[in-house]
């Protein structure tokens, strides 16, 4: 790429994508194009071809997606699957047809097989089942990658897929009915302190600016009580509930055992990586990097009959910690002093999800933030 280059970021709004944009900027990238989901609906095939033909991209960050947690992957399954699936196909095919030099595919861990082996390498993809609460959503971007890789097998087009390991970062979504475990549990934990506090300026403000289920600050203390009640926020009860009344005790509850492990990736470490790979790697070096051994890239190995597969790249940092620990880290943070419970009738989801970051690594980049300082730069974004 140079700096001159068109290129588009589909999804510029989202945690992703404005991490990405911000890193092209910084770079002197500043021919970008975007479009909002009002502007142009990426699940209509007419729509995306027009803009195509329009616009003339150079390059493009397939960014947009329907996104969510736990509860969300697992209420919405129609949604995910469908939604994600039809954005994939007019973006990329229309990438082929428009003849863009370079795409990028952004898919996600949760394509591994629930019982992957830890930590999880790109070979692993396809060969178990998958977990159950997200598996519409992994089956949509099993097909995205797969769709990129296929297409540079058969139409020499050069679209890179890279798997983020959990994001979390400015622009991250906080609404407690479809946010990611982190970003929910910095909310979570700081309306916990507010009603620790008494603070009920802070928790109206809070939800003024992001009602929960149509709940805004102008509701009574009684129906605030009630929503924050529904999502695990309340005071204390029972053997010390006298106590618990005196000390204005607080207790947050947690989906699951607290015991699954995930790995945690500063968004802006994953834009710095993504833009890292357009601007130096293509489809050859990663199928050279990849299993297959292919040397002289993709032309060799189909001449060879060498099957290539797994040419995504995962991104992530090789580290890992419990919920029940980041909780804890948030916790001590945000400053909450009440208790923190589980609720073991709730889904864990996969028990371990952590990436094994060696192919991007030997292609020559490595994550920088920490996530001890990531939480903190997290909280501040949030209170902002």
């Amino acid at each position: 790429m140079n700096k001159e280059s068109k290129i588009y970021v589909a999804g510029h709004l989202g945690l992703v994508g404005s991490a990405i944009t911000k890193n092209l900027r910084s770079k002197g990238y500043n021919n970008l194009l975007f479009r909002s989901l009002e502007e142009l609906d990426l699940t209509n095939q007419a729509d995306v071809d027009k803009f195509f033909e329009e616009e003339k991209p150079e390059y493009v960050i397939l960014a947009a997606a329907k996104v969510g947690g736990i509860v969300a992957n697992n209420t919405y399954r129609g949604q995910f699957i469908y939604e994600n699936m039809q954005i994939q196909n007019n973006v990329i095919h229309q990438s082929y047809v428009h003849g863009v030099k370079k795409l990028l595919f952004l898919g996600s861990t949760c394509i591994y097989p629930k019982m992957a082996p830890q930590p999880m390498p790109e070979d692993c993809l396809l060969t178990d089942t998958l977990e159950y609460t997200n598996e519409p959503y992994a089956i949509a971007k099993i097909a995205g990658l797969k769709m990129c890789e296929s297409y540079n097998l058969q139409y020499g087009t050069n679209f890179i897929s890279v798997m983020p390991t959990n994001l979390y970062g400015p622009n991250d979504n906080f609404n407690l009915e479809t946010s990611h475990v982190l970003p929910a549990m910095v909310r979570k934990i700081h309306l916990a302190k507010a009603l620790e506090d008494q603070n009920w300026d802070t928790i109206r403000e809070d939800l003024n600016r992001r009602p929960v289920e149509g709940v805004d600050g102008n509701a009574s203390d009684e129906d605030i009580l009630q929503i924050l009640n529904k999502y695990g926020i309340c005071h204390c009860e029972g053997a010390i509930a006298d106590e618990a009344i005196s000390s204005n005790r607080v207790k947050l509850d947690l989906w699951g055992t607290g015991k699954p492990m995930r790995e945690f990736l500063w968004s802006e470490d994953m834009a710095d990586a993504c833009v890292f790979l357009l601007e130096n790697r293509n489809f050859a070096d990663v199928i050279a990097s990849s299993s297959c051994h292919c040397e002289g890239g993709t032309t060799a190995a189909i001449s060879s009959n060498k099957e290539i597969r797994n040419t995504h790249i995962n991104i992530g940092t090789g580290k890992e910690i419990s919920i029940s620990q980041l909780s804890e880290a948030i916790q001590k943070e945000i400053g909450f002093k009440g208790i923190i419970e589980f609720d073991i009738t709730k889904p864990d989801g996969t028990m371990r999800k952590l990436t094994d970051p060696s192919k991007l690594h030997n292609l020559g980049w490595k994550h920088t933030i920490e996530l001890e300082e990531g939480i903190k730069l997290m909280y501040e974004h949030y209170l902002k």
